[in-house]
């Protein structure tokens, strides 16, 4: 029963980046950021709002790292993802967003000396060479003229962009619930996208637009993160981190049921790679611990 949490956060993670592939013709970047941001902020108010009021002082001491981490989380993932999908397929989204947790990895033990095992570099390579093949669709000189299309280098920034955020999460610790810092966050999004809506925002003047937003605050903003932290809280860390591979597989599948695409074989050997790269060095990780903690047992 527990293994549901995490299952359901990675199918709507999953779900959203169909919904951003959909927002892309109906509703600008900074729009859908603003608003999702926004309307995630104003359902959380309620239930976020008493439990800080005791908490003043950790978040005014804090304020300046949920800045930080709206920014990175909230703007520039989100809103380059929601530009990205003008410019390259759901599938391949899906694909780069594979390279998270091995980016996260690299900026870890660049910024905070982690330990890279070898099994981590083995994977990054092998991760590596799956989002080699589906940006390059199997043509390696086209790739090395032309440079990745405006999309996948979008998303990749993005990529880089959460990566950060998850290892600034790890690093600094702030002792507040799920619940409140996710208010926060999305708080500290509105505000920054603030200015932008006010200068190049177009607004929201359609249907479709009204559902990709209320999907995304609610399902992408709140549930999602809210069940995936419920794994966390009953699995551990260790047990959860491997469903995150999900997501990818996920997008993939709807991406082909529900926009059409096609999988063509590059991007479905290449986003094979991508997530048993990943899957091969979170495995290898996990046997590495357990054998620490026995040997010192």
């Amino acid at each position: 029963m527990n293994y549901l949490f995490p299952i359901l956060a990675c199918l709507l993670w999953g779900a959203n980046t169909i919904v951003t592939k959909l927002a892309s013709g109906s509703v600008g970047p900074i729009d859908i950021g603003f608003f999702r941001w926004l309307v995630a902020a104003i359902i959380l108010l309620p239930f976020a709002w008493p439990r800080l009021r005791g908490h003043l002082p950790i978040v005014r001491a804090n304020l300046g790292r949920f800045l930080v981490l709206g920014c990175l989380g909230g703007v520039m993932y989100q809103c380059l993802a929601y530009y990205a999908a003008h410019f390259t397929s759901a599938t391949n989204m899906g694909v780069i967003q594979a390279l998270i947790p091995l980016i996260a990895l690299a900026l870890s033990r660049l910024f905070m000396g982690h330990p890279v095992r070898g099994a981590a570099i083995v994977g990054a390579v092998i991760s590596t060479v799956g989002v080699v093949a589906v940006v390059s669709q199997g043509d390696l000189a086209r790739l090395a003229v032309h440079g990745l299309n405006r999309g996948d280098a979008i998303m990749l920034i993005g990529a880089l962009a959460f990566a950060a955020y998850n290892v600034l999460m790890q690093r600094w610790k702030i002792p507040l619930s799920v619940l409140e810092s996710l208010f926060l966050q999305a708080t500290a999004a509105s505000l920054i996208l603030l200015p932008l809506q006010l200068l190049v925002g177009s607004g929201v003047n359609n249907l479709t637009a009204v559902g990709c937003i209320g999907f995304a605050a609610v399902c992408a903003s709140i549930l999602a993160p809210l069940t995936w932290m419920t794994g966390l809280s009953r699995l551990g860390a260790a047990r959860v981190s491997g469903f995150f591979n999900l997501v990818p597989i996920v997008t993939a599948a709807l991406a082909v049921l529900l926009l059409g695409e096609s999988l063509s074989g590059w991007v479905l050997g290449g986003g094979l790679l991508a997530v048993s790269g990943v899957v091969f060095a979170e495995f290898s990780a996990k046997r590495a611990t357990q054998a620490t903690a026995e040997s010192q047992a």
